[in-house]
């Protein structure tokens, strides 16, 4: 074994000594993105087939009938087997899987550990065929971005690429798990909010292709919802568009926050207690609310059909699917309680998206709209429209993505006619929300922690940055009892002009200045009669070791100070200074932009 090892490294670092010398890193990068695209594609397809196959068993097999405990059990087993598989098997979270590509990109230098490239496919698949309320694209994403991450780092490439990679990893996720190769390369844009320039889009473009056709090639020409424009769209329901948005916008930050309370508070509870309590809540809500269970394409396209009634099938509530009261009020339970169940499987050991989540809360919104304005008999709108509107809509808001939205309902829809009505919706859906929550369900938790790369160039390359890579610890510390004899052998052995005063437990006390002993400091007669506290001074802050760096900045421009110590719990560490930060944003900026 040892042999082999010893023989593969070395034939491995002779491919790379030759592809460094007769490939360029352009040539390679296209390659890699291709490489990813594949991969991806192929993950897609597994990931799809693994979850159909797994719910049409425990669904179309089982026969499970109206009222049927079935719909109660199954997504309690799911959520045991998930978390089971997670604590025992990976050992480490992988929820959340947009938002840990984002950690990755910011925090990680890109790096996202192998077990990422199928481990969550695995754990999906048991929690959505089960009947978790949750998504398989936050999953997708998650395998298509390790798979880029880990591919780059196998053939020895430095963060910019690998980050590039991540991006190739994520389109090529989107353009294979929806067949939406447009929506693949906006999402990473938007989402991923990466610095791009047209050189990075070709490999964007290839990886997006080629996941593309791998999956068309496998499973055929079928799309997520099948739908055909019957008409054009209508310019006198330009209102109504408008109207929806708004509605979707407010939705959408109820969606955010409800989800993100309901998660906090279910995660409070021990891991047996969080699997129990959210395993029976989310149980009795698939119990009463059947379309909840899954990802619930199949309520989507019963609404884009008109068919809303389908929605009570199942439910104890079937005998009044002609009352258009009674489905009007299910339909607005739906909307609120979605959510909750989503957070429940989350929450509660489940992993899964809000993205199929986003887009079935969206489009029951827009056949609400849609149904209340018809029911009013003064006006008649295609409700179909409304759904694809409605998705749209909520999608953009929950993900602050408003091209993403757009492109990806008229891709997976084939409703390319629908453009403007999808633009207005989810533009105004994006305005109305934004106000409230200026962050996605994605980048909320990290923007709170400073951790999230923008489109902002100059807050992107902050984030990149450690403060511990900027603190300088050559300054001289003195005690505060040290009498100025003392500090002026400090003051030969050091070549700064700041002197750190510290306690017997290293805590800081204050500073001394150079300038504020220049005149005394040769006057032999006050070398012990003079000690440090009387010429201490405080320093207009301090710097926490934990503090980001832009909050670090942020401190320097209120105090226009240009040397900052840097404390962690009270006890000195050393200090920072605005010219070696700006000779550090330096090299970031180039580094991260230089094509």
């Amino acid at each position: 074994m040892f042999v082999l090892l010893s023989w593969w490294d070395r034939w491995f670092s002779r491919f790379l000594s030759w592809r460094v010398r007769h490939i360029s890193e352009r040539s390679f990068i296209v390659f890699l993105s291709l490489l990813v695209g594949i991969i991806t594609g192929l993950a897609g397809v597994f990931l799809k087939n693994s979850v159909h196959f797994t719910h049409q068993f425990f669904t179309e097999r089982l026969q499970i009938d109206s009222g049927s405990l079935l719909f109660f059990v199954y997504p309690f087993i799911g959520i045991l087997l998930t978390s089971l598989f997670v604590r025992y098997f990976v050992r480490e979270d992988i929820s959340h899987g947009v938002t840990k590509v984002l950690y990755a990109i910011s925090r990680q230098n890109s790096i996202i550990k192998p077990h990422n490239n199928y481990s969550s496919m695995v754990a999906s698949t048991i929690t959505i065929g089960f009947g978790g309320s949750v998504g398989t694209e936050a999953t997708i994403v998650l395998t298509g971005a390790s798979i880029g991450s880990n591919l780059a780092r196998f053939f020895r490439m430095n963060y910019k690429v690998m980050t590039l990679m991540i991006g190739c990893g994520t389109a090529g996720a989107i353009a294979g798990i929806f067949k939406a190769p447009i929506a693949g390369i906006v999402f990473t844009m938007e989402v991923l909010m990466l610095d791009l320039t047209m050189t990075s889009l070709i490999p964007l473009m290839i990886a997006a292709i080629s996941s593309f056709v791998i999956v068309y090639f496998l499973m055929g020409e079928g799309v997520v919802l099948e739908f055909a424009v019957q008409s054009h769209f209508a310019l006198a329901n330009v209102p109504y568009y408008i109207l929806l948005g708004i509605l979707c916008g407010l939705v959408s930050v109820y969606f955010i926050r409800m989800n993100l309370r309901i998660e906090k508070w279910i995660t409070g509870f021990t891991n047996f207690k969080r699997i129990l309590i959210g395993g029976a809540l989310l149980g009795l809500l698939i119990y009463v609310f059947p379309p909840l269970y899954g990802e619930g394409y199949s309520s989507l396209k019963a609404l884009l059909n008109n068919n809303g009634d389908m929605l009570l099938s199942n439910t104890y509530f079937f005998d009044f699917r002609n009352h258009g009261f009674v489905v009007v009020f299910y339909v607005v339970a739906l909307i609120f309680i979605k959510v909750v169940a989503t957070a429940l499987t989350n929450g509660s050991g489940g992993v899964g998206g809000v993205f199929a989540p986003s887009l079935f809360t969206g489009g029951v919104t827009g056949y609400l709209i849609a149904t209340l304005i018809n029911m009013t008999g003064l006006v008649h709108v295609p409700v179909s429209y409304f759904v694809l509107a409605g998705m749209a809509g909520v999608m953009s808001g929950v993900m602050n993505s408003p091209l993403t939205a757009m492109f990806l309902i008229a891709e997976i829809t084939g409703g390319y006619s629908l453009l403007v009505p999808l633009m207005i919706c989810s533009v105004t859906a994006h305005l109305t929300g934004r106000g409230m929550e200026p962050y996605s369900i994605y980048a909320r938790r990290l923007a709170m922690k400073g951790d999230l790369i923008t489109h902002n160039k100059d807050k992107a390359v902050l984030t990149l940055m450690k403060l511990n890579n900027v603190i300088e610890t050559d300054l001289q510390t003195i005690s505060i009892d040290a009498t100025l004899g003392d500090l002026v052998k400090k003051v030969s052995r050091s070549c700064r002009n700041i002197f750190p005063v510290i306690d017997e437990k290293e805590a800081l006390l204050g500073i001394v200045l150079l300038d504020d002993i220049r005149k005394i400091m040769f006057n032999q007669d006050l070398y012990d009669k003079t000690f440090v506290r009387d010429f201490m001074t405080t320093p207009p802050t301090v710097v926490d070791v934990n503090d980001p760096m832009d909050v670090v900045m942020k401190k320097f421009e209120d105090t226009q100070a240009w040397n900052l110590p840097v404390i962690e719990e009270e006890r000195y560490i050393g200090f920072v200074s605005k010219a070696k930060i700006f000779n550090t944003y330096r090299r970031v900026l180039q580094h991260f932009s230089d094509e």
